[in-house]
């Protein structure tokens, strides 16, 4: 079964979705790790209640952020990690990092990519008046949100949304599509050629 390591930063209400799809055997793969850059990340709390392993690693004991990732790196490579999944992580990875899993890092992105990459993207999407938003996974490259893109759900931004009301939505297919991007990885059905991520059926 296909080894995962999650790194969060916050609530993680997706590391959730990932664990419950875990449990009920859905998700094809095994969580075996959880990692955050913030003490205080209530995600924490969620992966010790479902007995995965997590743990703070705090980034003023290090020296760069090289050194950082290449702790992060030791620590998922103990475990044997073969998917690394950013759900909620707000550091950029270096190279160092995405050397040690070359192609096998995702994240989950409020926007429909290429557009809003980066902060607030929901607040970005309102302000434009865009009709429609909502989420990408894509893969890690060190462009930030740049990396090729494996799947989008497309949500309608309504007359009255603010940037709330818009991110609930699509955090609602948020918690769809990243356990439906994992399960397919799991299952050896993505492809990257290029730029483009193809998909088995």
């Amino acid at each position: 079964m296909l080894k995962v390591g999650v790194l969060v930063s916050g609530r993680g209400s997706n590391l959730q979705a990932l664990l419950e799809a875990a449990r009920d055997g859905s998700l094809g793969a095994e969580i075996v790790l959880v990692l955050s850059d913030r003490a205080e990340a209530q995600a924490l709390l969620r992966a010790g209640d479902f007995g995965v392993p997590a743990e703070y690693v705090a980034p003023e004991n290090f020296n760069s952020k090289d050194a950082y990732d290449q702790a992060l790196v030791e620590k998922l490579k103990a475990r044997n990690v073969e998917l690394v999944v950013l759900a909620g992580y707000m550091r950029l990875l270096t190279s160092t990092f995405l050397a040690a899993f070359p192609e096998r890092v995702i994240n989950i992105h409020p926007s429909l990519l290429p557009a809003f990459p980066g902060l607030n993207a929901q607040a970005q999407a309102v302000e434009y008046g865009v009709k429609y938003s909502g989420c990408t996974v894509h893969f890690v490259d060190e462009r930030m949100d740049g990396g090729p893109i494996i799947a989008q759900t497309v949500v309608p931004v309504k007359q009255d949304d603010d940037a709330d009301s818009l991110a609930r939505r699509i955090l609602e297919e948020e918690h769809r599509l990243l356990p439906q991007v994992v399960r397919w990885i799991a299952r050896g059905k993505v492809r990257v050629i290029g730029r483009r991520v193809l998909v088995e059926e």
